[in-house]
């Protein structure tokens, strides 16, 4: 997943002429490690350090490093960034931690993740902002058209690359998280993932500068991307998603690297 964020970080820097940004592009990397390992196990691990599997020591460890790595890089950003950056990591430390107040106007206390309907625009909003208006502002570009159609479509694109995962996890999340195809069926979900990809594809042409490379790479990649939505079911293989569906903006990345 850091992998894969980091690939379309570096491919909005590829977009909008910017080198090769190191602080950004490593910070990204190892925040994703890092929030990633604190979302998927803080519910698991809390303050019972003593009584810890092995392999949940070794994942703190390995999360603490990566931490140690993104302080640095934070570091060498700027302090507009550093802003942006507080303002998402304040959206994944309440996605993993219960919301307070909620006990006075719900049953019990809930995550943003446990939200009916809500965990995958949380996500598609974490990434859009962090792959395409952090390294931006970070090198002092403006917000233009171009820039919010490009985060526009990362929001879409994400959106549909969570929808193979929540296929998959049909058999195992609670009725109450409302999940795309737990309300409107895995048939109805692919038909909105084709056509969220069409509009993904489609407000390329929208943009003021519109580059051929841009286009190719785009419209492979939205048909490879089809092709796993239309394909995905709840009793995919267990690297479908979690490898395949993922590495898909890393072959977006290639693709668009061979192009230029």
């Amino acid at each position: 997943m850091a992998l894969a964020v980091y690939a379309l970080t570096w491919m909005t820097c590829l977009q909008f002429g910017l080198d090769y940004d190191e602080n950004v592009l490593y910070f990204v990397f190892f925040a994703t490690i890092t929030g990633y390992n604190f979302v998927k196990y803080f519910g698991v691990a809390k303050f019972h350090h003593r009584s810890l599997a092995g392999w949940l020591k070794t994942i703190q460890i390995f999360s603490l490093l990566a931490f140690i790595a993104l302080c640095y890089y934070a570091y060498h950003l700027e302090t507009h960034t550093l802003i942006l950056i507080g303002l998402l990591g304040v959206i994944t430390f309440l996605y993993a931690i219960p919301l307070l107040p909620m006990h006075y106007f719900r049953d019990n206390q809930k995550k943003l993740r446990e939200i009916s309907g809500l965990k995958i625009y949380v996500i598609a909003l974490v990434w859009a902002f962090t792959t395409v208006i952090l390294p931006l502002i970070d090198n002092d570009i403006s917000i233009s058209t171009d820039v919010i159609i490009m985060s526009v479509q990362r929001f879409i694109f994400v959106i549909v690359l969570m929808l193979p995962f929540e296929i998959r996890d049909l058999n195992y999340d609670s009725v109450k998280l409302a999940t795309v195809p737990q309300k409107i069926g895995v048939k109805n979900t692919k038909i909105t993932g084709v056509l969220l990809l069409i509009v993904f594809f489609f407000l390329e042409y929208f943009k003021d500068e519109v580059d051929s490379k841009t286009i190719v790479s785009t419209l492979i990649i939205t048909f490879v991307t089809l092709l796993f939505v239309a394909f995905s079911n709840k009793n995919q293989s267990k690297y479908y998603s979690a490898f395949w569906v993922e590495s898909i903006p890393v072959v977006w990345l290639a693709i668009l690297l061979m192009l230029s």
